[in-house]
């Protein structure tokens, strides 16, 4: 690692990390077809179609191997910004269920939203940026005042206080245990409903494409001369970054999450190209896109207000058990599950792309 930053310097180290992480994230995920919609959709309606599945493999993938390493002693979650700093349970709830109603409306939640507009979907390309910039609005635009008057309502402190490790004296064995079982469950369920090796093993290297996140961070931070955040993977904050550093900020120094979002895009479009499933889709109509953008208004200032996305919550957050997290999470399931019982009431409808069976790819 000391080696990298003499050569790229700490920020182009962590800009290529970013990088290179995002690219894997971005394979897997398209091949998989993972996303927390999809799952909850499954779940809701108790049909099978595998999507719930992935999103455990993904998710105990991600636990396990992050507290893995957290027991070893090469990683340490303590000083991330999710446990270190106050957080907001309100923020957390109100925020989750907004994230959680808008990716029904959009149709995939922010990740998958980059994940679809790599492979030529249009309609996710117009939601991605309206979230975007909803979400920059939200950090320090129009949006910003309403959003720390929400967080304001119920905060709870940093360390001991966002750390549910520590709350319910588990330790990191517990913790390992837990996602264990989880991933035992993931493994039950593949096996009954024969999901496809690309479903298991690629929600598998988004697991640990979120746990390499954390290490990698962790490691440059233990070397690094300036402070640089550990961090893991999230879509609400990055996306708003990479959109201003685009339009207006140019000349900043690289970062992480510099390299991340360009990652996820291009390792989305590389698989999409190798196995041919590029194609350019649009809005069926104009009420699809009036349902489209208000889900990624929704997702994008609940998302900032939550602290974490789908992923940045639901995996990162997850994975090191920041209480915020969880309850974040929690809510992105019970108000998707309503909102997808409320507004599209379609039982027998496939949720999204089926998992792909084993094929070769193109040469």
């Amino acid at each position: 690692m000391q080696a990298l930053i003499d050569r790229l310097g700490e920020n182009g180290t962590l800009a290529l990390g970013g990088l290179v992480i995002g690219v894997l994230f971005g394979f897997f995920a398209q091949r998989s077809r993972f996303c927390l919609r999809s799952a909850v959709i499954e779940f809701s309606r108790s049909v099978t179609g595998g999507k719930l599945t992935v999103w455990l493999f993904a998710f105990s993938a991600a636990l396990l191997a992050t507290q893995a390493m957290a027991l070893a002693g090469v990683f340490d979650a303590s000083n991330a910004r999710q446990i270190a700093t106050r957080g907001s349970l309100s923020g957390a709830a109100v925020g989750g269920a907004l994230f959680g109603t808008g990716m029904i409306l959009a149709r995939g939640c922010s990740s998958r939203l980059l994940v679809l507009a790599a492979q030529g979907n249009l309609r996710s390309v117009i939601s991605g940026l309206v979230f975007a910039v909803t979400a920059q609005a939200s950090w320090t635009g129009i949006l910003a005042a309403p959003r720390e008057t929400i967080s304001a309502w119920w905060t709870v402190e940093g360390g001991g206080g966002r750390d549910l490790i520590a709350r319910l004296h588990i330790g990191h064995g517990g913790a390992l245990a837990f996602g264990a079982l989880w991933f035992a469950a993931a493994v039950w369920w593949a096996r009954r409903q024969r999901v496809p090796v690309w479903g298991w093993a690629g929600a598998t290297g988004v697991g640990l494409a979120i746990a390499g996140a954390w290490w990698f961070t962790y490691a440059v931070s233990q070397v690094a001369f300036d402070p640089h955040p550990i961090q893991a993977l999230s879509f609400t904050g990055p996306s708003a970054e990479v959109l201003t550093r685009v339009l207006f900020a140019g000349d900043k120094p690289p970062t992480f999450d510099l390299g991340l979002i360009p990652g996820v895009f291009l390792g989305s479009f590389l698989a999409a190209a190798l196995f041919r499933e590029l194609k350019l889709e649009g809005f069926s109509g104009g009420a699809s896109m009036r349902r489209a953008i208000a889900g990624a208004v929704m997702m994008g200032f609940g998302g900032m207000l939550a602290g974490g996305c789908a992923v940045g919550a639901g995996l990162s957050g997850a994975a090191i058990f920041t209480i915020t997290s969880w309850v974040t999470l929690s809510a992105m399931w019970a108000s998707a599950a309503i909102t997808d019982r409320l507004v599209d009431q379609r039982p027998t409808d496939v949720p999204d792309q089926p998992v792909p069976a084993p094929a070769a790819p193109a040469l």
